[in-house]
C-alpha cells in the first residue's frame, strides 16, 4: 500500500506544488496548517502544525490520506477525523524522521485504510 505517497488525483509530480501555510481539514473539521510537506516518491508526508488544539503540538500525516488539495481556498484535505489523528502515534521532532516512527505511524494510519 502506498501510504507515503500522493493519490495520482491529488497530485500529479510533473507540477509544483507547495502546500505549506495551506489549512488542513479533517473530515470532520479544520484541525491546524501544513508547517512542512515533502514529495519524494515513498516518502511524501505533511507536518500540521495544530495550533492550540493539540496543545501547540505538530502531527505528521503519510500522504496518502490527503483526498484533495485546493490551491485557490489554501485547503487540504484529508480522510481522517480529528479524533484518529490526535490518537496517532505521538510525533517527535527528534524521531520523525527514523524508520522506527515511520512504521508505527503507517501501521496506524494503514489499519484505518478506507
Amino acid at each position: 500500500m502506498a501510504l507515503w505517497d500522493y493519490r495520482p488525483d491529488v497530485y500529479d509530480r510533473g507540477q509544483a506544488l507547495d502546500i505549506a501555510g495551506f489549512h488542513v481539514q479533517a473530515t470532520d473539521g479544520k484541525i491546524g496548517s501544513v508547517d512542512e510537506a515533502t514529495y519524494e516518491v515513498g516518502e511524501s508526508y505533511v507536518i500540521v502544525d495544530t495550533g492550540p488544539w493539540i496543545f501547540g503540538k505538530k502531527v505528521m500525516l503519510p500522504a496518502q490520506v490527503i483526498t484533495s488539495i485546493d490551491p485557490q481556498q489554501r485547503n487540504v484535505f484529508v480522510s481522517r477525523t480529528k479524533a484518529e489523528i490526535k490518537d496517532a502515534p505521538e510525533f517527535d521532532e527528534g524521531t520523525f524522521k527514523e524508520p522506527e516512527y515511520r512504521t508505527r505511524l503507517g501501521d496506524y494510519y494503514g489499519r484505518m485504510h478506507g
